[in-house]
């Protein structure tokens, strides 16, 4: 139990900017750990999100996917393949401490605040990944944080794109 308190604390400094993905040992055994617990984080928020249904799980799951293979690419393409798994390991892991964050918010605000103002605290929770991610990829390619954040951002725009392909009702206002 204290490695999987230490791995959070880890990923909470990663989101917080102020560790990087080297931080996390490199561990086949800790990646299965965290891709379990970004796929339950995944249905965390499908099961208490109530516009989200089995269907928006599995997109969602695909073009997170999709944005890791990117993410590979850049990776390997930058000569810096040694730092793959733990890289791939600190984008899922805070990706899946994002969207608990992301529940917790819709679960604990709604109570309290208006709609409007829990949907906008929300929403910086999830686009708190893109500055997020770009951290990380910058810390495994040894560039500029800007460059980082510049993939982070292609890979959302490339994710969202990806997802109103998939899910074409996405597009449609309800």
């Amino acid at each position: 139990m204290p490695i999987v308190l230490a791995l959070f604390e880890t990923l909470f400094d990663i989101i917080r900017l102020r560790k990087g993905p080297d931080a996390i040992p490199h561990s086949t055994v800790l990646l299965v750990i965290i891709v379990a617990l970004w796929l339950l984080a995944g249905l965390v928020m499908m099961l208490l999100t109530a516009e989200l249904d089995e269907k928006d799980f599995v997109v969602g799951t695909i073009t997170g996917v999709a944005g890791l293979l990117c993410y590979t690419a850049v990776v390997v393409l930058s000569g810096k393949s040694a730092r793959l798994m733990q890289a791939v390991m600190a984008l899922l892991g805070c990706s899946a401490l994002l969207s608990l964050m992301f529940v917790a918010g819709n679960v604990f605000l709604a109570p309290f605040l208006s709609e409007r103002i829990t949907n906008f605290v929300v929403t910086l929770i999830l686009l708190w990944t893109v500055p997020v991610e770009g951290h990380i990829i910058s810390r495994t390619i040894d560039r500029h944080w800007y460059l980082g954040v510049a993939v982070a951002m292609a890979v959302f725009v490339f994710q969202l794109v990806l997802y109103s392909i998939i899910d074409p009702a996405m597009n449609t206002p309800s």
